[in-house]
């Protein structure tokens, strides 16, 4: 069973829509024990820092996620907040990857929305994805590079596209929305 965390954050649906066409079984949920026993969990998120973190503060779920054992896959703002800062709102993540979250810097290019391409794969989630493929993003802010960046992607500056450290994996852009590759990047998370 996969646990989609369920906390006020958008676009739970459409990863389960997506989980539903590999035909993977899943839950939308915020309860504590069900994500515990969950054999994977994702951790979605669409919408401003500063009033998610609030939402998952208030059910306590900022303190649950960081202490799961079994693999994590943040997505979007989901991956955001399980970094250290945002600058969106000043907000303080949970602190998975010490690594902070910036607002790109020329105004007038935000939000960074569509196909992008993604090179330098380095985890086991990148498994049989071609080098320099294109998946869809949305976001006004992104993390740095770091030791934990997976790929990366080029949108104003080189940010990280993805990031893993021990069971924790994050992707900046949206797996559900990717089409193909995005199949393929699910697959191999749930092959975990």
């Amino acid at each position: 069973m996969i646990a989609i965390i369920k906390y006020n954050g958008g676009n739970v649906n459409s990863v389960q829509n997506a989980l539903d066409r590999l035909q993977t079984e899943s839950v939308i949920t915020d309860d504590f024990e069900i994500v515990q026993k969950a054999d994977k969990v994702i951790f979605p998120g669409v919408g401003e820092a500063s009033s998610t973190m609030k939402n998952l503060n208030k059910k306590g779920l900022n303190d649950l996620i960081p202490t799961l054992t079994q693999p994590v896959l943040g997505i979007c703002l989901g991956m955001q907040l399980m970094c250290k800062n945002n600058e969106e709102g000043n907000t303080t993540g949970m602190g998975i990857f010490d690594i902070n979250i910036k607002k790109f810097p020329r105004e007038n290019l935000v939000p960074h929305m569509g196909w992008n391409t993604i090179s330098g794969f380095k985890s086991s989630v990148f498994s049989g994805v071609e080098e320099k493929s294109d998946v869809y993003f949305v976001h006004s802010f992104y993390c740095e590079l770091s030791e934990y960046t997976t790929s990366v992607c080029d949108y104003i500056l080189p940010f990280s596209a993805s990031l893993q450290k021990d069971n924790f994996f994050a992707m900046q852009f949206h797996p559900e929305k990717s089409g193909r590759i995005g199949n393929e990047l699910l697959k191999n998370f749930l092959k975990l």
